[in-house]
Order: structure tokens, then sequence, then C-alpha cells
């Protein structure tokens, strides 16, 4: 991706949690209404899916992709689902937990200078989830009640839910202060902020003021894997990256993407944030997150998390019908 890319620092999507079933009921829940350790929602294209609001969905159950049970807007499946305890425990546990909302697209007047970040977090004092998304507009504010917006029909979107323990909140607000986010809503009580420092400090548009300017990785996430990747971002702007080949692991942008019970779809048409290590590398590594492989972005925080689970992995590298030429081919190496 993008050479400023940041990392999440939590590396692998499943966390053991059901331990703490018992205790909280906020988790990830799965098309089904059930919680889950972690999920990942594929939103097809318009003019594949036809209404704009199918997806794909997979969690560590289902192995590999299967068609969503409905449609995206739905407030009892896997991303509405999940989101409605935000609008819920936010009006009737207002002091019990915490959340931070943040995208830079709030709406089509307001542009941010922040982060290239999307996402969503609420938990209470044992556990909780991040939502990693790259939807504009995305979603509503918790003084109001889930929806689909209307302009995120077009393009094709990217969600990942993961379900954390409390004290990894800490990490995740580290994470969210290097990736400099535009909150548009929050409430971090005192009980939380007094505990988790940087996710208050992140929520309140507090910024890192020196270096190190990165968290963990920073450079190629090809050099961090050791391997080849094939990167799924926009690719509509006007400062786009092409695919590269100059440096010891190529960076390849994905053109076409291909779902085994749908048409394929340009990349164009597709606005979801995604990369795999090349097939053959030796390792496979699946990262999902919310910047671009984009020049204008090189110097807004951003981030992306990854994942070694070689199911994730399969069912992201088969989706790579073509990529963009450079200096050699995907299939050349």
């Amino acid at each position: 991706m993008a050479n400023s890319i940041y990392w999440s620092v939590l590396a692998c999507l499943a966390v053991t949690c059901s331990v703490y079933f018992a205790a909280s009921d906020i988790s990830c829940y799965d098309d089904d209404g059930q919680p889950v350790d972690w999920f990942i929602v594929y939103k097809l294209p318009k003019h594949v899916g036809k209404t704009g609001l199918q997806y794909m969905y997979m969690d560590s159950s289902s192995n590999g992709w299967r068609t969503g049970n409905r449609l995206i807007n739905d407030t009892d499946r896997a991303v509405g689902g999940t989101l409605q305890q935000l609008y819920e425990k936010s009006k009737q546990q207002r002091d019990q937990v915490a959340y931070v909302l943040y995208n830079d697209q709030v709406n089509a007047t307001l542009t941010s200078y922040g982060g290239h970040t999307k996402g969503i977090v609420l938990l209470d004092d044992v556990r909780g989830f991040w939502l990693v998304h790259s939807t504009p507009f995305f979603p509503p504010r918790t003084d109001q009640s889930y929806k689909w917006p209307h302009n995120g029909k077009k393009n094709g979107q990217s969600f990942l839910c993961v379900t954390y323990r409390y004290d990894q909140f800490k990490d995740i607000g580290t994470q969210l202060l290097y990736n400099n986010p535009h909150v548009y809503d929050h409430s971090i009580p005192p009980s939380f902020a007094k505990d988790l420092v940087n996710l208050n400090k992140a929520a309140t548009g507090e910024r890192l003021e020196r270096p190190p300017w990165q968290n963990l990785y920073s450079g190629w996430v090809a050099g961090s894997f050791q391997s080849d990747l094939l990167v799924q971002t926009w690719p509509n702007s006007a400062h786009t990256l092409p695919s590269n080949c100059t440096m010891p692991y190529s960076v390849y942008n994905v053109k076409v993407i291909t779902f085994s019970t749908y048409t394929s779809f340009e990349s164009s048409m597709d606005h979801s944030k995604w990369c795999v290590t090349r097939p053959g590398s030796g390792v496979k590594w699946t990262c999902i997150g919310d910047i671009n492989r984009d020049q204008a972005q090189e110097h807004r925080g951003g981030g992306t998390v990854c994942t070694d689970d070689p199911v994730v992995w399969d069912s992201f590298s088969s989706l790579v019908t073509s990529c963009e030429f450079c200096a050699c081919t995907c299939s050349e190496k």
C-alpha cells in the first residue's frame, strides 16, 4: 500500500473471547445475530448486486465467502446488528460504555485533512469491538439511528469487525492516535479516560507532536512481510500510485475482482481497501484497512489490520483476476 501506511498493532483477527459472554454482550455479531470473534463483509458494487446492498460474508466458521443473508442496511445482520449495540447502549448505558466514531468523509460538504481512516470503537469495562471500514458518510451519529448512506450503494466497500478484550483497547487507542482520525462522535466516560489514555486523546483530537511518526511498522507492507503484494484500493483519484516493481518486493494494483457466484467487476467500481501477499511467496497474510495507495495520502494517517489466517488469505487471493502491469506482471516473478 502507500509507503506511509501504518500497521494496526494487533495482527491476528481471531481473539478468544467466548469466556466473556456472560459478563458483557458487546461483540461483533454474525449474520444470524450470534457473537463472533470476527467477521469480514464485502459489500458488492451496485451493478453486480443490482440494489447496491448485497454483500459477501465471512467469519471463522464460514470456511470462506458466503452470500450475505439479507441486505447490508438490515439492522439484524452482521454490520447493522453489530452497530445496533452502539445506538442502544449510547442511550441506555451511556456512563457504562465508551465509543468513538471516526471518518474522513462525514458529509459531502466537509473535507478532512486528518487521517484517511474510517471506523467505530465500542466497549464496556470487559470487552468491545473495533470495526474498520471504507464507507464515506457512515455510520450516523449516535443521536440518530442506523441506516446505510444512499451514496454508499454504487461502489464496493469492505468491513472488518474484531472483538477485543478491554485491555487491548490500550493498544487500539495508541494506533488511533497514530491514525489521526477525524472523530465526529464520541463518549469516553472518566473511568475509561483514566485507563485508556491514548484512546481518549485520539477521540478528543490530540495529535502526535514528535517522532516516531509510525507505530511498530512503517514503509512498505510488502517489505514487512518480505513478499510481493496484490493491493485493492480506490484507483480513481488523480494521484493514485501505479504498480511498483522497483523495490525489493513489488506492489501490484488489482484491476479485476471476481466472486465465484457473481460476475467480475473492475477495481474502479470498488472502494474497499485490502491486500494479500502474492501466491507462491511462502507467506499468507491478508490486510484490511482504510487508506489508499495514493500520493496525496502519503502524509496522512491511516492503517490496516492484518491476519495470517490461511482461509482468509485463500478467500481474498482467489478474488484477484488480474493486476496492473509494471516492470513485470503478477505471473512473471
